[in-house]
């Protein structure tokens, strides 16, 4: 399956070609060669997954792992050298269907979306570069080669999200996604070295094999502050995936992401970006669940919280791409949140599967949503719900689209995210009852939201749109790929997924929870949905009413209980102030003045002396004759 290379380098000639001859083209052209471009690369993706999950990748019973293409880069050691390649197995091939696929479609959309925009040709090789660093991330052979992708991926996002370069607020949301990456990044690079200096490799395959026995025993008796070395690299390793998929308190990048163009935030939000962290936990799950059970734990309870804290602020949002981001915030919570619930083999990893159902089928429902956002945003030129209504009118393509979305991620039969969230609830039930609880409560405050936009935009009280402004539906660049994404929306849910994605490789069968986990999940949602309704679908006064009787809970949570601000106190009071100005004056008044001191020294020592060099040949005789006296008298006195 060596062609599989061809998937990870036609976005990155593509790249090259735009990035370099893009201006020379007319910009249909530049939109055209690189959606060409990209479907080839999803043909591909897709000839890999047939062959893979229907010809080659399964071996006696369990799915094989596949290294079509391998070479080494950097040798240290004849065990610790860092190769580029591609690794082939269930969960990297099925992350090549998703990011293909939803690039493709961003792509196809664009080219309506960002028809007319300055720098079209520089928006599509961006695009390009974004893919090739993501499909690089998810075949990576081993763990510093992902790590290359995944600063790749953090660069490319950062010229995406600051695509308007001269908009103030789309460059301060491009720095604050950059920084804030990059702080968590550097615990990612740290966790890679500890974990490489005791085992001595970087390869997945080592790693992760006979249960990380190779990590368990070369951090044997090894601790830090009451932990061991292996459970602070892992530790530090999430810390990295925690930055990218947002997690609490690293989560404050992902609303002012919204910044970019909107295909972008289909791309970022859906099924690249933010799932590396989850990727980068399911990659190494082996080495989570035997050598370091605790920081599962933790990775658990911090997804659980972030899970129900974006939920709760993106009640109370009203520009319609923050409510969504806020919403993959909380849906990305939900998969970290079945990686650490769950265990290894057969059913006991339901969780990690669940896990991998869920990243699939949301990668869909919440890619549409936010190219359904889009459509919604080009008819109206707002992104505030205050400005929209009664759309479901004159845009009944995205309507409908739009509510199979909101169901799905409501999790309403027989819808996908119905499916897949069942089994993450199903696989807390069976490991901690306070999770299962919080993300039940969770998922009816997910249908509310949802359904509060839903309302908000296609419902409700229709505005008095100007005549030569009236919205109207989008074009068919940007509606076909709405349809596309609905149908996988309703249908990838009857996948059955366990018998492709499973922890050890081995497929199992699954069934639905009906008494336990599926109906009050449904009956939850509908909750919510109801609720909703009530509120919203005629312009009730009831919303206004309750804000002001929440009064200060409403601020916060409309403020987003102040993280921004929270962070901003602590970097500008706390880093800077504290820690960085006292670094600074030391820096410049005692190593500086150091330096400074020794250069004074040195010139006025050579002022003093440098008549010794005059040139004149007096100076020079009489030197030597003073000289020679004193050496003379010198060895007459010894």
């Amino acid at each position: 399956m060596e062609y599989s290379l061809l998937i990870i380098i036609t976005p990155l000639l593509l790249f090259l070609l735009l990035g370099l001859s893009g201006m020379k083209m007319k910009p249909g052209m530049a939109g055209i060669i690189g959606t060409a471009g990209m479907g080839f690369s999803t043909l591909i993706s897709y000839i890999v997954a047939y062959n893979y999950f229907f010809g080659i990748g399964q071996t006696d019973g369990a799915w094989a792992t596949i290294i079509p293409f391998n070479v080494e880069w950097l040798h240290f050691t004849d065990n610790l050298h860092i190769d580029l390649g591609i690794l082939l197995d269930p969960i990297s091939v099925m992350m090549l269907l998703v990011i293909t696929t939803v690039s493709l479609m961003v792509h196809i959309y664009s080219l309506g979306y960002m028809h007319g925009e300055k720098g079209f040709q520089r928006y599509y090789a961006f695009l390009s570069l974004f893919s090739f660093s993501m499909l690089g991330l998810v075949v990576a052979t081993n763990i510093f080669q992902m790590y290359i992708f995944w600063e790749l991926v953090g660069v490319s996002s950062y010229l995406l999200i600051g695509f308007y370069y001269t908009k103030p607020s789309a460059v301060s949301a491009s720095k604050k996604a950059f920084i804030v990456t990059r702080f968590a990044d550097l615990g990612f690079l740290v966790g890679i070295l500890l974990l490489s200096f005791y085992t001595g490799t970087f390869d997945f395959a080592q790693l992760t094999s006979d249960g990380a026995g190779l990590v368990v025993a070369s951090t044997a008796g090894i601790s830090f502050m009451g932990l061991s070395a292996a459970s602070w690299a892992m530790a530090l390793i999430f810390m990295g995936g925690a930055g990218k998929s947002a997690m609490f308190p690293l989560h404050i990048w992902l609303p002012d992401a919204m910044e970019g163009p909107t295909p972008v935030s289909a791309l970022i939000h859906a099924a690249t970006m933010v799932v590396a962290g989850v990727y980068l936990v399911a990659r190494l799950f082996p080495v989570y669940v035997f050598a370091t059970p605790d920081v599962l734990t933790l990775i658990a309870y911090i997804g659980t919280f972030t899970a129900l804290f974006a939920a709760v602020i993106a009640i109370t949002q009203t520009d319609i791409k923050r409510v969504l981001a806020f919403s993959t915030i909380s849906q990305i919570a939900y998969m970290m949140v079945s990686l650490g619930v769950s265990e290894y083999g057969g059913h006991d990893g339901l969780g990690y599967m669940a896990s991998m159902f869920h990243l699939f089928t949301h990668a869909f429902f919440k890619a549409l949503l936010f190219l359904g956002a889009g459509s919604v945003i080009h008819a109206v030129h707002s992104n505030e719900m205050d400005a929209m209504g009664s759309l479901r009118k004159y845009m009944p393509v995205t309507h409908i689209t739009f509510l199979i979305a909101c169901l799905a991620i409501a999790g309403i039969p027989p819808f996908s995210g119905f499916f897949s969230k069942d089994e993450i609830l199903a696989a807390c039930l069976h490991h901690d009852k306070l999770i299962f609880f919080t993300l039940l409560a969770v998922a009816g405050i997910t249908a509310f939201y949802m359904f509060r936009l839903y309302f908000n935009i296609f419902w409700g009280a229709e505005k008095s749109y100007d005549g030569h402004h009236q919205p109207h539906e989008s074009p068919l660049r940007m509606t076909v790929p709405l349809m596309i994404l609905a149908v996988f929306s309703i249908f990838t849910g009857f996948i059955p997924f366990p018998e492709f994605i499973t922890v050890d490789h081995i497929p199992f069968a699954a069934h639905i929870e009906w008494a336990t986990v599926a109906i009050p999940s449904i009956l939850v949602a509908a909750a919510g949905i109801l609720i909703a309704m009530v509120f919203y679908m005629k312009g009730s006064e009831l919303p206004s009413r309750i804000s002001r009787a929440l009064g200060g809970l409403y601020t916060a949570t409309l403020r987003k209980f102040y993280m921004d601000e929270i962070w901003m106190f602590m970097t500008k009071n706390v880093v800077f102030n504290r820690i960085c100005t006292p670094i600074a004056w030391f820096d410049r008044h005692v190593v500086d003045g150091a330096m400074n001191g020794l250069a004074w020294i040195t010139q006025k020592m050579s002022v003093s002396i440098k008549g010794l060099q005059s040139g004149q040949v007096q100076l020079y005789v009489w030197i030597y004759v003073v000289g020679s006296l004193v050496i003379a008298a010198l060895v007459l006195f010894l």
